[in-house]
Parts: structure tokens; C-alpha cells; sequence
């Protein structure tokens, strides 16, 4: 369960990267011509929601929320990552899901968000603010180059886990999470 917490809290950063890389620029002469990440991942079609019986969800929101919880498993199995998220495993190491849930939820938001989509909001933390342990004592150490890195590799894994194979779309969202590097890696 530990390892769980830990992957999803670097789901959340990875959201987070995303949405501030996909911020529209109001100077954008791209008159919508080209697709938004958030419709190349499935856009707003409606479809059932696997987690909520008879709820549908967008297409592009439901390849989010898979890919963010599939990275909670790699990344919380990844053991370069654990010392980021010891109030979250404690958490859960005690029976509380209630961070990990809330963790997710705004990840895939922001995610949402970042990647064009919109019909969601994302109202968390900036990302300055979210991973400096002085600011916010759920982060538990502040991140550094190496653990950036390893979260990208983390989230191309939970990609593949979740059929998103295209190399232009992941060369895309690793883009995205990249212009996120300096807010995050704080040391």
C-alpha cells in the first residue's frame, strides 16, 4: 500500500507539470487546427465510467485518471521515490485513503486541465508551493534532478501499461512535464 501512495503523489506532480506546459497562450494563432493532447486521448466522447456504474466520462479524462493511478503503482514500487511520500504511506499504512484519493483526484484535474480539456478545473497547490517541504509538509524531501527523471521514466511506464504507445504523443507529454522541471526539482 505504501508503494501505492508514493506513485500517486508523483502522478499528482506529473499533472501538475502538464498543466502548467498547457496553459494557452493568448497569442495562439493555432486556431484550434491541431487536435489538444486531451483529444488525442480520447477528447470528450462519453463513455462508461469502469469505476462508477452507470456514470459515463469523458474519453481523454478516463485515459488520465488510468494513467495517474497505474503511475501511483510504478512509481510507489519504485524505491528511489519512497522517501517523497512518507506522510502519504503512513497514511495508508494506518487505513487511511483519504489523502491518496484527494491526490488523485486533483492530479487527474490538473492533468485534465494541462492537457487541453475543458470541462474540469484544477484548484490545487502551484507547484512551487506543493513540493517545497517548507511550504507543504506532506512533501517529504525536497525533489532533486535525479528524481525528476525518475518520475518521467515512472509515468512512460504507466503510459505503456495503458496503451498509449504513440512516440509523438509521449514525446508530447514528456515535454510538458519538463517545462515543469524547474517549479518541482527544488535542490
Amino acid at each position: 500500500m505504501t508503494k501505492y501512495l508514493n506513485g500517486f503523489f508523483f502522478s499528482v506532480l506529473a499533472l501538475g507539470l502538464l498543466l502548467g506546459a498547457c496553459k494557452k497562450d493568448d497569442t495562439d494563432d493555432n486556431n484550434n487546427d491541431e487536435p489538444t493532447l486531451y483529444e488525442r486521448v480520447g477528447g470528450i466522447t462519453m463513455v462508461s465510467d469502469p469505476n462508477n456504474s452507470n456514470q459515463m466520462i469523458e474519453q481523454g479524462y478516463l485515459t488520465l485518471r488510468s494513467v495517474v493511478d497505474s503511475a501511483i503503482f510504478v512509481i510507489a514500487a519504485d524505491t528511489l521515490m519512497a522517501p517523497y511520500f512518507q506522510v502519504l504511506l503512513a497514511e495508508v499504512g494506518n487505513g487511511d485513503l483519504s489523502g491518496v484519493t484527494a491526490l488523485s483526484a486533483s492530479l487527474t484535474n490538473f492533468m485534465a486541465v494541462a492537457t487541453g480539456a475543458e470541462n474540469f478545473t484544477y484548484s490545487g497547490r502551484d507547484m512551487v508551493t506543493a513540493h517545497d517541504p517548507a511550504q507543504y509538509n506532506r512533501m517529504g524531501m525536497a525533489a532533486d534532478n535525479a528524481a525528476y527523471d525518475a518520475f518521467i521514466a515512472d509515468v512512460g511506464t504507466a503510459l505503456g501499461q495503458n496503451g498509449v504507445t504513440d512516440t509523438e504523443l509521449i514525446n508530447d507529454l514528456v515535454a510538458l512535464l519538463e517545462t515543469l522541471r524547474a517549479d518541482i526539482v527544488q535542490r
